[in-house]
Parts: structure tokens; sequence; C-alpha cells
């Protein structure tokens, strides 16, 4: 499967945001974001670039990728079954983005980024209902039970995680009984909960077209 393996603060100073990319490097004063705060690349620093508004759509569907480490063509399926449910389109894609299994164990605390959350789920570290599962992008539902396996309370990264979970804070969506090292969804995310600067209607639009 492609993936993307070039540097993760890069994307964040194309963007102009801090993504949270990288865990604790990001609270740290080493993040790059901080220290360079300027688009990458020769002429990053031209801060009187015109911006059109297909730029602008672009780069908040860009941006939105990244911060949830999603390819293109995955995306765009999001997106399409988005917009055949109910609702809102751009509330429903963002619904379906902070439902996958992934970015809850983010969410939960037990990973310090998006990348390392799909990493312990690749191997075998979380259960769903008590089964296992490996796939990060299973979708989350009202009412299920999302557990650390027993063989990995110890594992120094998910302690090390957990510790500094107060800091971020947990979503009222999310329940997270640390002592179990398990989290429960108690409700489907609604928008304010959101909390990242994300304009989805520019993502709808861009798609529209």
């Amino acid at each position: 499967m492609a993936r993307y393996t070039g540097a993760s603060c890069r994307m964040c100073r194309r963007e102009n945001l801090k993504l949270f990319l990288k865990g604790e490097r990001c609270y740290s004063d080493k993040c790059s974001f901080e220290r360079r705060a300027y688009a990458p690349g020769q002429h990053g620093q031209n801060r009187f670039r015109k911006v059109s508004d297909y730029a602008l759509q672009l780069r908040e569907k860009q941006k939105v990728k990244h911060m949830y480490g999603m390819l293109e063509g995955q995306f765009r399926r999001y997106f399409k079954i988005a917009d055949r449910a109910k609702g809102v389109t751009g509330l429903n894609l963002l619904s379906m983005l902070e439902r996958r299994l992934d970015n809850v164990i983010y969410r939960l605390g037990f990973a310090g980024s998006r990348d390392q959350a799909r990493q312990f789920i690749r191997h075998n570290h979380f259960q769903i209902a008590g089964k296992k599962v490996n796939i990060p992008s299973i979708q989350v539902k009202p009412g299920d039970v999302i557990s650390l396996k027993e063989k990995s309370h110890k594992n120094p990264l998910i302690v090390e995680n957990l510790e500094g979970v107060a800091r971020r804070g947990v979503p009222s969506w999310l329940e997270l009984d640390k002592g179990n090292f398990q989290g429960t969804v108690k409700a489907m995310p609604n928008r304010d909960e959101i909390t990242m600067p994300i304009n989805e209607q520019l993502i709808v639009e861009l798609y529209s077209k």
C-alpha cells in the first residue's frame, strides 16, 4: 500500500498549522513548526502570494488528509459515502474520520499520534468487545468498548502516552478507563468537539466542482 514517507513536520509548515503528527515532540521546543513557522522550500518565506478560491479549497482538503493520515483515493471514498448519507455532507465526513479506530485510539490517549495508533492496531494490541482488531479504518459506533490486550498493559510507549493524557484531554463522546486500559464510545462525535480549525464546507465545494 502506498504511504507518505517524507518529513511529517514539513506538512505542518505547508498547511501553516500544527497538525500534531509527531506526538510529544509537537509539545516541546523541538517542534519544527514552532522554530520555522513558514512554508517549506526556497520561497517558503514569501508572504505576498495571491491565493485563489481553488487554492483555499485544495489546502483545506490537504490539511484534513494529512491530519488523519490518509491518501487521496481513500479520502475521496470517504467523501462519496458522506455525500450519499443523510444529513450535511461536511459533518458526515468529519464524523466518519473521527470514528476511525486509529483516531479513537489517539483521542483516548493510548497513542501519541495517529501514525503510532495505526502501528499499535496493526500489531494486534487492541480489541473491540473482546475481539481482536487489526484494521485502523474500522468505524466504531456508540457502545463499543475498545480495550488494550492484557499482554500489552506494560508496553512502555502506551504507558507513557497514558501518563500524558491529562494534558491533551479526552473528548466528551469518549470515556477513558485508564485503570483498566480501555475506552468506551459513548455517543457520535459532535462538531463542537472537533477543536482543530477545519472548514469542511471548502472540501465539499472542492469535490462538488
